[in-house]
């Protein structure tokens, strides 16, 4: 760990309370020289450290991602992740990738302040502003069969909805089968792709990314986007940090696949979904179809009653929801 790293973990546990320069260093076995030098190099990045002659350093709570306040914000449980923050990237999607060709470990989280080429399912982009949004992928290795694949992205969508109705106070809904909203307008996309090993069958990577509005207000969206897209805060100031964020969804997450497989989770994402009893549009094989959507089965699929009364059964990979209107 850094000289930074080390100071910027020990401010942010003390928070808010003060620590001097001269306790600092005996901790870590640093020079005052050391320690004034990591501070300085921490407010050039953004965190608001206050100081005092008598009373020494003190950290205020600043909404700049970082490492350190991620892996403080995760629960006890939750397994060693080996993550990277990123001032900016195309997509943390293709940096997750590279990180599996590479050999990166299991749990490697790569979080990003901005994504310059942001995609969501079907290639579709969206908006991303710096400070404003959290975008982060994971690579998972989880040796299962391709049918389990499903539930990655329901089990993600628990997590999420859970962390921001927790700490944002919120009341979360789900948009069959990727897509979290908050008052009727999309917060958050997740995407989630799988490889796999043909021999065996088993899926041997799977990413799972997402982007998150945090604190982009509602009028620096696109003018197409401000009536379908909002952020957690879209009008008032951030009540958390975007690590304490990241954290808890992890830490959800985790908690979930532990808990397998029990499938409590299901019943939860059946609850926030507002598709279920909807009219809905969709295309399939090129065909287009309209029926009502009834039910979400155990593998998260969708069940879809046409108007001939023949079912469909809609899996994330093979559809997009084109229209959602109520049934009278």
């Amino acid at each position: 760990m850094s000289t930074k790293s080390q100071v910027l973990t020990l401010l942010m546990k003390q928070a808010p309370e003060f620590i001097s320069g001269e306790e600092m260093a005996q901790q870590l076995s640093l020079s005052r020289t050391a320690i004034w030098k990591a501070i300085n190099e921490l407010k050039k990045e953004g965190h608001t450290i206050s100081s005092s002659r008598n009373k020494g350093y003190s950290y205020d709570k600043s909404d700049v991602l970082s490492v350190e306040g991620i892996k403080l914000a995760l629960g006890s449980t939750t397994p060693k992740l080996s993550i990277t923050v990123l001032n900016s990237s195309e997509s943390t999607m293709k940096d997750a990738k590279l990180a599996a060709i590479n050999g990166e470990p299991d749990n490697t989280l790569i979080v990003a302040d901005i994504q310059e080429a942001p995609k969501g399912r079907f290639g579709r982009p969206f908006f991303s502003k710096a400070g404003s949004g959290i975008y982060m992928s994971m690579l998972l290795r989880p040796n299962q069969i391709f049918e389990e694949m499903a539930q990655y992205t329901v089990i993600m969508a628990v997590a999420i909805a859970r962390a921001m109705d927790d700490l944002a106070h919120t009341n979360t809904e789900i948009k069959w089968v990727n897509d979290i909203y908050i008052n009727g307008k999309k917060v958050c996309g997740i995407l989630s792709e799988a490889m796999s090993d043909v021999e065996s069958g088993q899926i041997s990577n799977v990413i799972i990314g997402m982007g998150i509005n945090f604190s982009l207000k509602q009028n620096e969206f696109p003018e197409d986007l401000q009536k379908k897209a909002t952020s957690l805060f879209p009008e008032k100031k951030p009540t958390i940090t975007r690590n304490e964020l990241i954290g808890a969804i992890w830490t959800q997450f985790y908690t979930i696949l532990d808990q397998l497989p029990e499938q409590g989770f299901l019943d939860e994402y059946r609850k926030k979904s507002f598709v279920i009893g909807k009219t809905v549009s969709f295309t399939q094989a090129g065909i287009d179809y309209e029926g009502i959507a009834t039910a979400i089965n155990h593998h998260g699929e969708l069940i879809v009653q046409l108007n001939d009364q023949s079912e469909k059964v809609l899996s994330s990979g093979e559809i997009s929801l084109s229209a959602i209107t109520p049934t009278i």
